[in-house]
């Protein structure tokens, strides 16, 4: 038998999401539980990656086997597919395996043409059901108009908003069905104007441009941005779910929703959701009309509604986990037509997953991995100060549609956020509704606030992905967006505008609010408990400052992976010490500059190793090349040269000598101390005499210096400088009367240092991975000037993601764990650790739980996003 590329409803289940997409699995798993779901056919996402390697077509294989399951579809439901007595009618949807809400495309109402509308018109003289039939036929000639054969929806939309005003009126249900007959003519006529043929009347014709749109969506800009943010391959491809219609639309006795069985944005347990009569599904997702709350529906379709309730009940329970369902109410009847692990907020995330093992749903493990890492970052986001927003007076009120707060300057369209965020400004973009086309846009913006829409439009959903503040359906606006304004509250609000928006409780103030750091407690203390409870590794902060250890110490830190020493030398009253070192001419002048700076160093030290209170502190030795250091205005220029002695030439010709045409891979790491000693003497004084201060004032702590050498290629290197920095170091500890233990460690940074990895462990008693230097020396590309030309390759999908930002794991992963073998073969105790930015992000956290690595070392707020992936990493490996 030939391949399966298309499966029946009642041939799926849950199981199935590689081969299905998830909308596709989930819709086999209703049927098989007993939902009503109205019955159709998933084409699979094999399908999809054969589309794309026979050129963008869908082979005759593939589309008989379609024919053969339209043939089912028909028999099951007992309708025809183009036939004018009894003429089914099919929505196509897209479906990936992970949910991307609004990234790809749908059609609805696929197979109307003249003849079917006539004859369904014939058979049902009612003239409420003539206009659905108009309502129904105009809305699938723009659909497809617009995603199949890409002609704007501007261009339609245009033509209905002439169409209310000669007829006086304001909304598209006071349309007759003689306007919407109109209508449809005109939008056929727009659509020959645009395509130069006539609209296709062949339902047959009409289904394989729109399967091929469907597949041809998941290559389109927004759905690749969308893939990059949240790490979904382009090889997944997506599938195409093909089922009969039924009509939210058809009369005041049916409609359509979207609903969770607890608050996406809060976590409450409680039924939450929008509905609209006599609408299509579209209606609400979009935001076009402004949809009434869940609850009311019981008053209107109250045995539906009954029904629905149940519904939600048996999804929960089957799923274990909140649900966001699509579903439309056709004459009464319920149909389910979605269900799906719905998106929510961090704090909403860590709510519902304490709630299910409190309900005895779910068990801490499960709980731990419901919870997606990046969504933490939300949490530690600022709020707005309590007393100013006390003082503060709202200029209006939409629904808080995504927590937090957001300032920043008004903006109306995704490319001025753009624009404006290049120039370092911070922006709130303000729209009438959002559409999937500015989600570059909303992720520039501090915070998104919109016009029309509900908690289910578009902007809502992206906007709680992000963890991006959302104000939505604020309808008090009155909006022009074409001259750049709106007016709210009595005032003309203009392009770069101050103004501040709350995404909890969906106030809008004018002007700038202060915000204030999150706290965070309660729940986030829950789940990080269980976390810490099920992970091996352990995870350390890269902090070059008290303030930035000891925030990261509140969020969970067990050490400093990495603390850069450069950082401390730009301060004012250092830099001079450390310019008047560089342009010395004897070592005895180096030396004598560097005593200046030693007990700067030394309190700098002193203050981290209070901060993190007898834990791990790992000092990296100075990195960057010297040119970094030295003066830049003419003022500073005379004001060394008069310090040194020396003439403004002379300055001048050693700054000139300290260029290098490639400084990342020049003058620098431990180069400087193979060429300089008395640095690394200096620094090593520092961090021992720290050490030594803190131990006498703390007896109970173990305080164990962590000194680490950048930038090693040669193991001899390595020995020269370590050489230097132990009998530095016993020369100390000597004379102080202390015994103490440190270690000399180093980073592998450097392709070379991976490869000799062996080599280098005779000398190292640890090694950190500088992933961000290791990741441009194996690809041989600058990160500074790496995003000139990145962007192009993710177009042509060379590289699907920034390997600055995810750790390239074929590649530069490959090197970490020859290393890591190479190293413990010579040093089984080998101390391993990563301290590039790839320790916040969570699919490199999982990498180092895989390669073996003791720890890994972020930033102070990614700190609590590595504590939980490093616990999904051990709980997926069975290694908790």
């Amino acid at each position: 038998m030939s391949h399966k590329y298309v499966y029946l409803f009642s041939e799926g289940n849950a199981s199935m999401r590689e081969l299905l997409g998830g909308k596709g699995a989930n819709l086999a798993e209703m049927t098989n539980i007993g939902l009503p779901v109205p019955q159709g056919f998933t084409i699979s996402t094999e399908a999809c990656t054969k589309y794309y390697e026979d050129g963008r077509r869908i082979n005759d294989e593939i589309m008989a086997e379609i024919m053969e399951n339209i043939a089912k579809m028909e028999e099951i439901n007992g309708k025809k597919f183009g036939d004018l007595k009894n003429p089914m009618l099919v929505s196509v949807r897209s479906g990936a395996r992970a949910s991307m809400p609004g990234m790809m495309d749908t059609i609805l109402n696929l197979g109307l043409n003249d003849e079917v509308v006539n004859a369904m018109i014939q058979g049902n003289p009612d003239p409420k059901f003539e206009r659905f039939v108009y309502d129904s036929y105009r809305r699938f000639i723009q659909m497809f108009s617009d995603v199949v054969m890409e002609v704007g929806k501007k261009y339609f939309e245009q033509l209905i908003d002439q169409m209310k005003e000669k007829k006086g009126v304001k909304l598209d249900v006071e349309l007759t069905a003689a306007d919407l007959k109109e209508l449809a003519e005109q939008f056929k006529a727009e659509y020959k104007k645009q395509i130069g043929e006539d609209f296709p009347s062949d339902p047959k014709t009409q289904l394989y441009e729109a399967i091929k749109a469907v597949f041809r969506s998941w290559d389109n800009p927004r759905a690749n941005v969308y893939r990059r943010d949240n790490d979904i391959p382009y090889s997944w491809g997506t599938a195409v779910n093909v089922m009969p219609m039924v009509f939210g639309n058809l009369n005041e006795n049916s409609g359509t929703g979207v609903a969770f069985t607890r608050d996406p944005a809060t976590g409450e347990k409680k039924l939450m959701g929008e509905f609209l009569t006599n609408a299509q599904g579209e209606d609400v997702v979009a935001g076009v009309r402004t949809p009434m709350p869940i609850a009311q529906m019981e008053e209107k379709f109250p045995e539906a509604f009954h029904q629905f309730v149940q519904v939600c009940s048996t999804l929960e329970n089957h799923y274990h986990d909140m649900q966001d369902m699509e579903f439309t109410v056709e004459n009464g009847k319920l149909f389910m037509l979605q269900t799906r692990n719905g998106k929510r907020t961090a704090q909403a995330a860590l709510k519902i997953a304490c709630d299910l093992v409190d309900e005895g749903m779910i068990d801490e493990k499960q709980a731990v991995l419901m919870i997606d890492p990046r969504n933490l970052d939300t949490l530690l986001h600022p709020q707005f100060d309590a007393e100013a927003l006390a003082k503060a007076n709202p200029i209006g009120k939409g629904l808080g549609a995504s927590p937090g707060a957001a300032c920043g300057k008004i903006v109306f369209n995704a490319d001025d956020a753009i624009e404006w965020k290049k120039r370092g400004e911070k922006v709130v973009l303000v729209r009438l509704e959002t559409s999937p086309e500015d989600i570059t846009g909303m992720k520039a913006a501090q915070g998104i606030l919109t016009v029309r829409g509900g908690m289910t439009s578009h902007a809502a959903v992206v906007a709680r992905g992000m963890g991006t503040c959302c104000v939505s359906g604020c309808g008090e606006i009155a909006m022009d967006e074409e001259n750049k304004k709106f007016t709210l509250g009595g005032k003309t609000f203009h392009e770069g505008d101050p103004i501040s928006i709350d995404g909890s409780t969906g106030k809008i103030y004018d002007g700038i609010i202060p915000t204030v750091d999150a706290t965070i407690s309660g729940y986030f203390g829950r789940i990080m408990g269980w976390a810490d409870k099920y992970r091996r590794l352990r995870v350390r902060t890269n902090a070059d400052t008290p303030r930035d250890a000891k925030k990261a110490r509140e969020l969970g830190a067990e050490g400093i992976g990495l603390c850069r020493t450069e950082h401390m030398f730009f301060e004012a009253d250092r830099i001079a010490a450390f310019r008047e070192m560089i342009c010395s001419d004897t070592v005895e002048e180096r030396k004598t500059a560097l005593a200046k700076i030693l007990p700067y160093q030394q309190g700098d030290f002193e203050q981290l190793y209070e901060a993190l209170e007898g834990m791990p502190v790992t000092i990296r030795f100075l990195d960057p090349p010297l040119h970094e250091f030295v003066p830049n205005t003419e003022a500073e220029i005379e004001l060394l040269a008069k310090t040194q002695g020396k003439t403004v030439g002379q300055i001048k010709n050693i700054i000139a000598s300290l260029h290098e045409f490639n400084p990342m891979m020049g003058h620098r790491g431990c180069r400087l101390a193979v060429t300089f000693p008395e640095i690394a003497e200096m620094q090593t004084r520092a961090v021992i005499r720290a050490a030594i201060n803190v131990q006498k004032r703390h007896a109970d702590w173990t305080v164990k210096p962590e000194i680490m050498i950048p930038l090693v290629g040669e193991v001899k290197e390595l020995k020269y400088v370590k050489d230097v920095v132990v009998a530095t170091a016993d020369e100390e500890l000597k004379a102080a009367g202390v015994e103490m233990a440190y270690k000399v460690g180093t980073m592998i940074e450097i392709p070379r240092a991976a490869l000799t990895a062996d080599e280098i462990a005779r000398e190292a008693e640890f090694f950190s991975f500088g992933t961000n230097d290791l990741t441009q020396m194996t690809f041989g590309f600058s990160r500074d000037d790496a995003g000139k030309f990145l962007g192009a390759y993710y177009d042509k999908k060379i590289y699907e993601n920034d390997p600055f930002a995810r750790l390239d794991q074929v590649g530069v992963g490959k090197l970490v764990q020859m290393a890591a073998t190479l190293g413990r073969q010579t040093r089984p105790d080998l101390h391993l650790g990563i301290c590039g930015e790839h320790g916040g992000d969570p699919s490199s956290v999982e990498f180092c739980h895989k390669v073996g690595l003791d720890y890994v070392s972020c930033s102070p707020f990614r700190v609590p996003i590595a504590r939980l992936a490093a616990a999904q990493a051990a709980i997926k490996s069975g290694e908790d």
